[in-house]
């Protein structure tokens, strides 16, 4: 056993009986060793692993539906120790009516995470501040991730108590406060302060700074790991596309990588350089679209379309690739659903010229503006601290300071090859998280280079009958091809029971699959880490004491896609 996770074990002896705890080692993935603790010490549990062991982030936090039990649900932990480049699952089961401690003071990320759970499968968490729906609406009934709770039951809100909704609200927010002079202010779901999918609850002064604020998402749940119990692996990655669809294909390769870990295979080279470049071009896309939306938003257009002529110039590049641009469901489980044209690399590459001089450009209109930078200079700004008490990742978590990223710390196909730079800021505010991502830019420009100039031959598939889908030559030219086409558009890849939690280094930070699989050929659960979603828990105490029109400059920079923050 690691020496690391031994001490865990030594020092779980001396704080919980053994009948409180089990310890399951994975020799084939380091990543998933699994702690199950009853759940009346997962508090004590928490405080031992983060305070003794370095476990500083909740990344991850949600529930498990297994009605044939008689504690019928899990509540599953993801932990991560940047400074050990460790991780742990934790496991409690939790019964039906019975309810389980909040972690919400340990890690403050856990407040939405356990609304969550509750919302979709009616885990209680005693000792939660504010246990209210967080995904789904106000009149919604029942949990809807629960297996006996149907897939096609469609809930519209008809909206008749709306009015008394925004009451109830006010009425919140405002409670703590006997000051005449405060004003209770909703803004949105609206484009543009608020991108059509949010809505604030403001309580502000009479100078216009924020004392109070809430938070609704939920406007554009779809359903996506409902969805994906019901349909095999390689349907569901046109879903994956929709979640942060500013890039669409890392979620692709995120997905189609979890699944090939739980069955045990890697990709060829050639497919792993592929996803490289194709991930990299998505994520300087992802970053141009969060900076020029970001422009508009404070009243700059013309760095909005610089910016977007060169997404335009991505998007040309991916539909010679696969004949779609937005939405382009490029990989696939054991490979590529395409290899690269004749031609294409090299086109590639003087795309990525165009790219580096346009961003020298946009560097000049805007870096040193004097309207941009006092509207995002020390405003925004969220101290490294709070940052991963809310499970940031990404460029928001590099922005304070904190330096991470999941392609140097657990490197995955050639990362650990490449030669490239992890920008961080200093302040955490609106304009660090600017800087970070121009910075990271050229650093996407310097790996996109280097991709070019070794990208291997071969093939783009594992040669598997059971997991990658014939030729179109031997389906239409042998009956074993035409048997195993049948066979596997039927009955899906089927992975071997078990469970794996993968993460890979998206644009917005750390986007992570946790898959269950019966061994169908449809997972038994499926739940997305969606960075969104952790980074918009802290965006309250970001803009508290700020400006109203500070909280707008602010949100473009955390870059919230609603597709992966409501899934």
């Amino acid at each position: 056993m690691d020496a690391f996770y031994a001490t865990i074990i030594e020092d779980l002896k001396n704080i919980v009986s053994a009948e409180s705890w089990q310890f399951e080692e994975r020799a084939q993935f380091e990543s998933e060793q699994t702690l199950t603790v009853a759940k009346e010490k997962i508090r004590e549990v928490m405080l031992c692993l983060r305070d003794k062991h370095e476990f500083q982030f909740l990344i991850d936090l949600c529930g498990v539906d297994w009605p044939q039990r008689d504690q019928r649900f899990d509540v599953v932990y993801h932990l991560l120790a940047p400074k050990h480049k460790k991780r742990l699952r934790v496991k409690c089961m939790v019964g039906e009516k019975e309810s389980i401690p909040s972690i919400h003071d340990i890690w403050k990320t856990a407040n939405w995470h356990e609304r969550e759970a509750w919302d979709m499968y009616g885990i209680d968490f005693s000792g939660h501040p504010d246990m209210r729906r967080i995904l789904t609406h106000h009149e919604f009934v029942g949990h809807p991730l629960r297996k006996d709770y149907p897939a096609d039951k469609n809930q519209p809100m008809r909206g008749e108590a709306l009015e008394n909704t925004f009451d109830k609200d006010r009425q919140r927010l405002m409670a703590k406060y006997d000051h005449e002079d405060l004003m209770w202010i909703n803004i949105g779901p609206a484009h543009p302060a608020t991108h059509g999918t949010l809505r604030f609850m403001s309580v502000i002064d009479g100078a216009e700074r924020i004392k109070e604020m809430d938070v609704e998402i939920g406007y554009l749940h779809r359903c996506f790991e409902k969805m994906c119990e019901t349909h095999n692996y390689n349907q569901i990655i046109p879903y994956t596309d929709r979640l942060n669809y500013c890039s669409s294909p890392m979620n692709n390769s995120a997905f189609c990588e979890t699944v090939e870990k739980l069955i045990g295979v890697k990709v060829p080279p050639r497919a792993q350089m592929m996803r490289m470049i194709i991930d990299e071009l998505s994520r300087i896309m992802d970053h141009y679209v969060c900076i020029g939306a970001n422009l508009v938003d404070l009243g700059a257009i013309t760095g909005f379309f610089y910016l977007f002529e060169e997404r335009e110039h991505i998007y040309t590049l991916f539909e010679k690739l696969c004949g779609a641009r937005l939405t382009v469901s490029l990989m696939r489980i054991g490979g590529m659903g395409f290899d690269v044209p004749e031609g294409w690399l090299d086109e590639c590459s003087a795309v990525v010229d165009k790219i580096e001089k346009r961003h020298q450009e946009i560097e000049s209109l805007v870096t040193s503006n004097r309207i941009f930078v006092q509207r995002t200079k020390g405003s925004g700004i969220l101290s490294k601290e709070s940052a991963i008490q809310y499970g940031y990742t990404g460029p928001c978590l590099r922005a304070t300071g904190f330096e991470y990223d999941i392609r140097k710390e657990e490197p995955y196909w050639f990362y650990d090859q490449v030669d490239f730079d992890v920008p961080v800021g200093t302040h955490g505010d609106t304009y660090d998280r600017y800087l970070v991502r121009m910075e990271e830019v050229r650093q996407s420009i310097k790996i996109l280079r280097w991709c070019f100039k070794n990208m291997p031959e071969g093939p783009i598939n594992v040669p598997d009958k059971n997991i990658v889908l014939p030729s179109k030559k031997d389906v239409y030219g042998n009956i074993e091809g035409l048997m195993n086409h049948f066979m596997l558009i039927i009955k899906g890849v089927q992975p071997p029971k078990g469970e794996i939690y993968h993460r890979s280094e998206a644009a917005n930070g750390e986007l992570g699959f946790y898959v269950i699989s019966d061994g169908s050929g449809n997972p038994y659960r499926v739940k997305c880490r969606a960075p969104c979603f952790s980074i918009l828990g802290g965006f309250t105490e970001m803009v508290h004491g700020n400006f109203l029109a500070d909280a707008v400059a602010a949100l473009g920079s955390i870059n919230i896609i609603a597709g992966e923050l409501d899934r």
